[in-house]
């Protein structure tokens, strides 16, 4: 069976200009996946889901970004691509296996993702296509995704078993990270806890022009675009627990800005795999804060099970260089301060009170728009 060649088609995506792949492997995708790890360009994600946010940042941060996943990880995707990529009009490049091809001996578990890899697609909006094993075919079909790309739309690639030829993978080094400073939570003292609304103003207050803020889903977003509504903020909405892998791609493909991820207690323990991968690529210039107040916000003030989890020691444990609880206002003045001196992977833990703000607004911008002035912005044509 002629198989494609895969350096051949690696080659082309570069002259099409894609340039950042990240992803969760697939034994169908090995040897493509072989190929992207021996040129140092592949970020391995942890979850296909995050890997999709991911590639949002990236795509920010001006690269043309490519997810590959099996499909039965299609489904933990299903939330970014859908509450993502759509609503933000954030295109990108898939490629996703098809295990449990019908007709094909498989293991149980892919029988019936094997039956509605399409049919997911097509629910989610998204053109797709079988991957031709023929060179010249496969070239074209590129160039087609690729127009579809241009047009701010997702495309996915399905990919059957033996459709790359054989790259063996030479790159097996990984390494190590570990923090630096890791400060645990303070004695408990009789303090009042400060409002989520305060410390987005002192996070608000120490930001500059190489700044970016990202807010998590809910009321930190919408709380932030009442504070200041600037160019330089994206408010997440939708694929909940995203921030901080969307703002490892951003980070990761512009190291000259300072991007700071504002995520939440109950967005956080949703995707806590994210730490891991942060920890592991360990960009210097991101900053990732927590405001932790035990509850499901914007959901009616339902619990969490924040109080039991101790996120400074995973975040330290997972390779954020710094990890650090933070006890008030000031503190936090200090801790944003400290870290525009000395940037290097930070997490900082702040307890809030457990308010609800019936009144907050919504941000008046949609979403594409407040993706697009971003860009813009950190393109510099919004300066």
């Amino acid at each position: 069976m002629k198989l494609l060649d895969t350096n051949v088609f690696g080659n082309k995506l570069d002259s099409l200009g894609y340039n950042f792949f990240c992803g969760v492997p697939c034994s169908y995708l090995t040897f493509f996946i072989n190929y992207l790890i021996n040129k140092n360009s592949f970020v391995m994600s942890h979850n296909e889901g995050d890997a999709v946010a991911t590639c949002a940042g990236a795509y920010l941060g001006g690269r043309k970004p490519i997810v590959l996943m099996q499909n039965s990880g299609l489904t933990n995707a299903i939330t970014a691509l859908t509450s993502l990529n759509y609503p933000f009009k954030i295109p990108v490049l898939g490629f996703v296996s098809l295990r449990g091809e019908p007709g094909n001996n498989d293991e149980p578990q892919h029988e019936l993702m094997g039956v509605i890899t399409e049919k997911l697609l097509d629910l989610m909006q998204i053109r797709w296509e079988y991957l031709s094993t023929d060179e010249e075919i496969a070239a074209q079909q590129l160039i087609e995704a690729d127009e579809v790309i241009n047009s701010n739309h997702t495309f996915f690639f399905i990919v059957k078993n033996k459709t790359f030829s054989s790259v063996e993978l030479k790159n097996c080094s990984v390494r190590e990270t570990r923090p630096q400073i890791f400060v645990t939570q303070k004695a408990k003292r009789d303090i009042e806890l400060p409002s989520r609304k305060h410390v987005l103003e002192v996070i608000n207050q120490n930001k500059n022009t190489k700044t970016i803020l990202l807010a998590t889903t809910g009321f930190t977003g919408r709380e932030l675009s009442e504070v200041e509504d600037s160019l330089n903020n994206l408010y997440m909405v939708g694929s909940m627990g995203c921030i901080s892998s969307f703002a490892l791609g951003l980070a990761l493909t512009r190291p000259n800005k300072d991007i700071i991820a504002i995520d939440g207690d109950g967005a956080l323990l949703m995707r806590m795999g994210n730490l891991a991968t942060n920890g592991y690529y360990s960009p210097d210039n991101m900053l990732h804060i927590l405001l932790d107040n035990n509850m499901h916000d914007s959901t009616g003030g339902q619990f969490t099970v924040s109080h039991n989890v101790d996120f400074v020691q995973i975040a330290a444990s997972a390779g954020y260089k710094e990890s650090k609880y933070v006890h008030s206002l000031e503190e936090m003045d200090e801790c944003l301060k400290s870290w525009q001196k000395n940037k290097v992977l930070t997490f900082l833990c702040i307890k809030i009170k457990r308010e609800v703000n019936a009144k907050l607004s919504r941000p008046k911008v949609k979403p594409f728009e407040i993706k697009d002035r971003l860009k813009k912005y950190i393109s510099g044509q919004g300066l």
